[in-house]
């Protein structure tokens, strides 16, 4: 390869890479948002998940998961295990290596690519956490991220990143970086196992009234929350995919500057109606807004500050209405994830056909279809788990708190169960 092929070469698989670190660190925020908006008797549960949930994505995305999503064969799936048909031999200097080839010239290495794809497998499973938190089983939710990570995920990236397009049914969906891909997915297998495991007890009283339920530590949450914000633009910013050329870099940071724009519009729009509403700032409100904002922006990071900022603006107002809207058809959502992902991964793809280069029929479709697959294969995998090994814990160990009982570790010792045999 001549020098300039070597530097584009070395600079995408960088981009993959530092990419791939940054999204990977929005497992410690996924963990941290989510272990702050539980009770603190839970908070243990939900951070062995969230190590598990990444640790399992790793494994079955390079087992089955990636060829499923980028190997050859139909318009369904893809075919092959571990790798087995990626890429090609390509010569980069003296050494033969496995790498992605464009016109015959390598433009980065597999490894990197597979690295940056498996971080958002990661990234939807972490969805499904935070929404069945609190009463649902460990184990039911291990093996659903199994299946989730290795079959579910996979099948519908296929049509979309795969290229397949669904023989022609998902022609001209958009999607940059995922917000129906990704996050709108996680929403829907969450929806599927909520809707199955029922509501935490006491939440929904028999005369219609939604009992809130307070996260245990808003600090940690809060934290979570600006983890997320960081790792996002690896998220966005990465899936440039390339970074070898002037053109590249430019639309780099225009992806991370109106992935910011999204974030911060969210938030102080969240801020702002809950004032409204409420005649209070809701910080946990104010946290889903920015997140909220940062989904939706993510299917078109690459159109402008000014449609990142409708894009938060819109963003932070659905937060607000969903919440309320979900426990009004009582489904339990603890962290709120249905209302930042699901809605707002909607919403963001939608943008896309509004503001930008795609139809709106065509997002609507490519919405439709990846939701009505995700939805139903989900549920069929979560009833299955209910018939057998079930998906609740018992009304002792609800009441009790599940750290005990799945992991035998309090989160917070001093002030738990344990605490009074001291």
């Amino acid at each position: 390869m001549s020098n300039f092929t070597d530097v584009q070469y070395i600079l995408n698989g960088f981009l993959f890479l530092f990419s791939g670190v940054l999204v990977m660190w929005m497992a410690a925020g996924f963990a941290m948002l989510e272990a702050g908006l539980v009770r603190s008797k839970n908070a243990s549960t939900i951070l062995v998940k969230n190590v598990l949930i990444f640790s399992i994505a790793s494994i079955m995305f390079y087992l089955i998961g990636y060829n499923l999503m980028y190997g050859d064969g139909n318009a369904v799936m893809g075919a092959g295990l571990a790798l087995s048909g990626i890429g090609e031999v390509a010569k980069v200097g003296d050494m033969e290596l496995l790498a992605m080839v464009s016109d015959g010239t390598p433009t980065h290495p597999v490894m990197t690519d597979f690295f940056f794809q498996v971080v958002f497998v990661a990234t939807a499973a972490s969805v499904v956490s935070g929404t069945i938190a609190e009463r649902m089983k460990l184990w039911p939710f291990l093996i659903f991220t199994v299946v989730l990570t290795a079959i579910i995920y996979p099948i519908q990236g296929h049509w979309s990143w795969g290229g397949s397009e669904l023989g022609g049914l998902m022609a001209g969906f958009s999607d940059f970086a995922g917000s129906t891909i990704v996050h709108s997915v996680g929403g829907w297998a969450a929806l599927a196992g909520a809707i199955l495991v029922g509501a935490r007890k006491g939440k929904y009283g028999k005369d219609g009234k939604v009992k809130p339920i307070p996260g245990s530590n808003l600090p940690i949450a809060t934290l979570g929350m600006f983890i997320l914000w960081m790792g996002w633009f690896g998220f966005n910013g990465g899936s440039q995919l390339a970074m070898g050329t002037m053109t590249d870099i430019d639309a780099i940071a225009l992806v991370m500057a109106d992935t910011n724009m999204a974030a911060a519009t969210g938030a102080v729009t969240a801020a702002i109606f809950t004032k409204i509403l409420y005649k209070k700032v809701d910080l946990t409100m104010v946290l889903n807004g920015a997140l909220g904002g940062l989904v939706a922006v993510t299917a078109g990071p690459d159109l402008g500050m000014f449609v990142s900022f409708i894009d938060g603006l819109v963003a932070g107002i659905l937060v607000v209405l969903a919440v309320p809207f979900f426990d009004k058809i009582k489904i339990d959502d603890p962290v709120g994830a249905l209302s930042v992902h699901l809605v707002n991964g909607i919403w963001g793809t939608l943008a896309v056909g509004i503001f930008g280069s795609a139809t709106l029929m065509a997002q609507i479709k490519g919405i439709v279809i990846v939701g009505i697959f995700t939805f139903v294969a989900s549920f069929i995998v979560w009833y299955i788990l209910k018939l057998t090994i079930g998906l609740r814990v018992s009304e002792e160990v609800e009441y009790e708190g599940e750290d005990l009982e799945e992991t035998g570790l309090e989160a917070y010792p001093e002030f738990g169960k344990g605490s009074q045999k001291l």
